[in-house]
């Protein structure tokens, strides 16, 4: 099938700082997101702490379709379209559980995930009146599930993406792999063993999916908006504010692959430990016992240090204080439906995985105080761009325009200081990318273009 061709040219001026509002409220633009984007960018899809045994599955979601996460009797981490090939009913409603075999409720066609069954996992293995319908003739393999032909397992979460031809997902991150490494990683900088707590929290937001991701590439200069959650007491520590005191951080972006965070410029050595958990000494000493063992662990290497920042397209995540992974859903052009993964090291005293728990819920989602407020600044966004007036004008992104320079250490990256919108320029700039390709050999960043053009 033909992808979907709107044109958007002019749309995104990104080398002047402006971007239409079309771009929030258009629903044949949205369309050709869902075609373009969401079928083609590596998408987070879950963590494989949620689907820990044989046979264990997780309903996700990639763009606005449903997705089951699974992992079958072999081990193996599959993605299989939640949808019946027969009449398109899901196979599977429950958030969670266990089972070898989903069958599909309307006429009752079955699909296995096990190898010892089937050649390929989501093969059809039940079919009502297959001789008396069929004539037992149906080829049950060409009537499978649809099975991501893309899925990956890094440090903890999985990936996944629908396109083929899609660049590789370490290469897909790029260096921004180090920032996300942040997130997965053990405090004591050992790679990997995060674990999601509490189940992941889902709720609806009118609002276009990319105000969420905008927000979290690299936004300080929204801080007016928590003003009253960096007065309130809901850190971690004994102190007011929303975190403890941290050193200047940068926006920090990568053109050509649209990452983005807010986060500390690379350095060699460890900051001094900040007590974080004045409240609790059992706790904080869980955390300069691991923040001793970090500095060890990690030696002289180059580090990027905690920090907040987006995947592109739709996920992002904090780092640090809450850490969190965050998935922006699109529903509609002005809906969208937030998930968050809560994460903790894996083997953290349970004392100190609860007071996470709870201050994790007080800070962010549906009912913490800083995600009150975001919700509330894209909910109005939104509404108020809606308007035939509004659509004429267009959005600004020209803070620091022209200010970005190279961060030394980092493959094609560039900074541009606290105050910046050099990453949401970055983003969009990939959007438009998406959205006009023809296929991904349009999509390579510069060097890989070069090799793929001449057959390397």
């Amino acid at each position: 099938m033909k992808r979907r061709e709107i044109d958007i040219s002019g749309l995104v001026d990104a080398e002047n700082g402006v971007v239409s509002r079309e771009l929030f409220v258009n629903s044949d633009i949205f369309d050709q997101e869902m075609e373009n984007v969401f079928t083609r960018g590596w998408l987070l899809v879950g963590h494989e702490s949620l689907i820990p045994k044989p046979n264990d599955y997780f309903v996700s979601r990639m763009g606005t379709e449903s997705v089951i996460l699974t992992r079958n009797k072999q081990d193996e981490i599959i993605v299989l379209l939640n949808s019946c090939t027969h009449r398109g009913m899901k196979v599977c409603r429950y958030d969670q559980g266990n089972s070898a075999v989903f069958t599909c409720p309307y006429h009752g066609w079955s699909f296995s995930t096990d190898r010892e069954r089937v050649s390929q996992p989501g093969a059809l293995v039940g079919l009502p009146r297959s001789e008396e319908g069929y004539g037992g003739n149906l080829d049950r393999e060409a009537w499978g599930l649809e099975r991501c032909p893309n899925v990956v397992n890094y440090k903890g979460t999985v990936w996944a993406n629908w396109d083929p031809a899609a660049l590789p997902f370490e290469d897909y991150l790029g260096d921004m792999r180090l920032f996300l490494d942040c997130a997965l990683d053990h405090r004591d900088g050992s790679p990997g063993g995060s674990e999601v707590i509490g189940g992941v929290q889902k709720w609806r937001v009118r609002s276009n999916w990319k105000l969420s991701a905008e927000n979290f590439v690299g936004d300080l200069y929204h801080e007016v908006s928590h003003q009253s959650a960096n007065l309130a007491e809901i850190g971690p520590s004994s102190g007011k504010g929303r975190r403890d005191e941290q050193r200047p951080r940068h926006a920090i972006g990568f053109p050509g692959l649209g990452h983005g965070v807010l986060g500390f410029l690379p350095h060699y050595e460890e900051p001094e430990y900040t007590a974080s958990y004045r409240n609790d000494p059992e706790v904080e000493a869980y955390y300069r016992e691991v923040y001793e063992a970090r500095v060890r662990n990690l030696g002289d290497r180059m580090r990027v240090g905690m920090s907040v920042g987006t995947i592109f397209p739709n996920m992002s995540f904090h780092a640090n204080q809450p850490r969190t992974l965050l998935l922006a859903h699109p529903i509609s052009a002005t809906e969208m439906e937030m998930w968050r993964y809560y994460l903790v090291d894996a083997d953290a005293p349970a004392k100190v995985k609860d007071m996470l728990r709870h201050y994790y819920l007080r800070y962010s989602g549906p009912a913490g105080i800083t995600e009150s407020d975001d919700m509330e600044n894209w909910t109005y966004a939104t509404a108020a761009s809606e308007g035939a007036i509004a659509r004429r004008r267009d959005y600004n992104y020209q803070l620091g325009l022209g200010k970005e320079r190279p961060v030394p250490g980092l493959s094609g990256a560039v900074q541009s200081g606290s105050y910046s919108e050099a990453n949401q320029r970055i983003f969009y700039r990939r959007w438009e990318q998406f959205m006009q390709a023809e296929d991904w050999a349009d999509l390579m960043p510069e060097p890989q273009r070069v090799a793929v053009a001449h057959g390397d």
